[in-house]
Parts: C-alpha cells; structure tokens; sequence
C-alpha cells in the first residue's frame, strides 16, 4: 500500500516534573529535508533524535518539534543579574528613563537569562524517544490513510485510462480504413498514371509508419503494471513516477501517429487523466 508524504503526528509524555511533547508535521519533497526544534539543553541528542524520525519517515519537508515544559516548583532559568545591569548602565547613559523601563528593556537583550545546563538523566531521554515513537506511529498512521485515499484515485483513473484504450483500439481499423481512403484519394487527384504494384508498396509504408500496434500493447502494459505496484508491499512513489513517465511517452506517440480526429480527441482525455495522476504523484512516499 502506498503512503502519502502529508501527515501529522502528536505525542505527549507526562514525567514528575515535566511534560514532554513530541510534534511531526510533513509535506512532501524529493528527499528527507529535516527540521529539527528543540530546547537548547537538548541539542546534545539532535543527531540520535534526527535519525529517528529520518529511518521512520524516509522521505518528506519534516518539521520535528521537542516541548519540554516544567510542570514542577524547581527551575533552572535565573536572571543573569551582572548583564542586566550592564544593559541598564548602557541604557541609561543614552537615554533618560525610569528603572522599571530600563529593566524592561534590558531583559530583552541576548544572555539576560541564563540556565544552569544540567545533564539529561537517562528516564528523562527515555521518555522522549517514548513520545517521539508515539508520534512517529501517529504520523505514519496518518500518511497510510491519506495513501489510501491516493490509492483509491489513482486506480479510478488508471481503469479510466483503460477504457480510453479500449476505445482507441476499437476505432483503430476506422483510422487505418480513413487514412488509406485519403491517401488514394490524394493519388487520384494527382490525376497522373501510377504503377499499382508502386502505390501498394508506398501505401503500406505510410499505413506502417501510423501503426500503433506496438504502443497499444505498451500502454497496455504499463497500465497494468502500475496498478500492480500499488498494490506492492512497500510504498514506492518513485518508481510509480517512472511507470507515468512511460504511460505518457505512449500515449505522445499515439496522439502523433493518430492522424484521426476522433481518437486524438480520445489521447486528449487520456493526457488530462494522466496529468491528473501526476500532480498526486509528487505526494506519493
């Protein structure tokens, strides 16, 4: 079953002290594009926390963010009192104010609170990967669902597509008919004596060179087995992309060998029914 690159995933773990919170948002992209936010204190365990969520998610515009919210009496932040008062020493030197104002202003400023780093002690680490898994199953839950509904668009437009050959292949023998009347026809305007043996032979190159036989059964096939790989164990959107690719260089060469108005007005709907499989491609995992 194929899996979309859209998905949302939220986890939240509840410590003595703390609450950890765990949220994944992703849109889809070529390749993994990981953002990671996270508390300073926790930078130290980016890289381990990173190539979680990239194994997990493979591809995809990933936005990680890590909470970590105190729930308890303690805290760690303090006023950094030696750069407050520089500020305000500065502060004042320039501009007239009021203490409270001054103070205001200088709290502000980059290093006026400071956090006594502290270890992460290895139940708290283990709480987050806890919350982090919990998302990571909530997002990839989410991208199955939105994979099916994918799935569910994709096969209707393949059988659509289907049912557009068959019609190409029903009115075929009309072309080839409509093509040589209009050939022979063109010979007999010419009004000049011709060989028959010689317009035989020149009216069977040019019926080969608009013979879509092989494309027919090309198309054929790569309908077929695009459907096939949707219903593959692993999510593939890649190689999906490349079986498109191949459906429309077929469906090209029949619209240029049609030389017919009614089945160019049939490559016609085929091509949008194919665009429209593309566009939902490029959210495919």
């Amino acid at each position: 079953m194929i899996q979309s690159m859209t998905g949302f995933g939220k986890h939240v773990v509840q410590l003595p002290n703390k609450k950890i919170t765990v949220e994944i948002k992703s849109l889809n992209s070529k390749s993994i594009d990981l953002n990671a936010r996270m508390p300073s204190s926790y930078r130290e365990k980016e890289l381990e926390l990173r190539k979680l969520v990239a194994n997990s998610l493979l591809r995809g515009k990933v936005d990680f963010n890590l909470y970590v919210e105190l729930t308890g009496n303690e805290t760690s932040t303090q006023v950094n009192e030696i750069a407050v008062k520089q500020y305000m020493g500065q502060l004042k030197s320039i501009a007239d104010g009021d203490d409270l104002r001054l103070l205001e202003m200088a709290l502000r400023f980059p290093d006026a609170m400071k956090t006594d780093k502290e270890d992460i002690d290895e139940s708290e680490y283990e709480a987050i990967k806890e919350a982090l898994k919990g998302a990571l199953v909530e997002i990839n839950e989410f991208r199955s669902e939105e994979g099916s509904v994918l799935e569910k668009d994709f096969l209707d437009r393949i059988t659509s597509l289907k049912k557009l050959l068959e019609e190409v292949i029903s009115i075929d023998p009309d072309r080839q008919a409509t093509i040589r009347e209009r050939l022979e026809k063109a010979v007999q305007d010419i009004k000049a004596d011709v060989d028959a043996n010689r317009f035989e032979q020149e009216l069977i190159y040019y019926l080969e060179k608009y013979d879509i036989t092989e494309e027919k059964v090309r198309l054929a096939n790569h309908l077929d087995y695009f459907s096939k790989t949707l219903q593959s164990d692993d999510s593939n959107g890649k190689k999906l992309g490349f079986i498109s690719q191949e459906i429309g260089r077929e469906i090209n060469t029949i619209g240029s060998k049609a030389n017919f108005a009614p089945m160019q007005q049939i490559v016609v709907q085929m091509k949008d029914e194919l665009e429209k499989i593309k566009e939902q491609m490029l959210n495919v995992l």
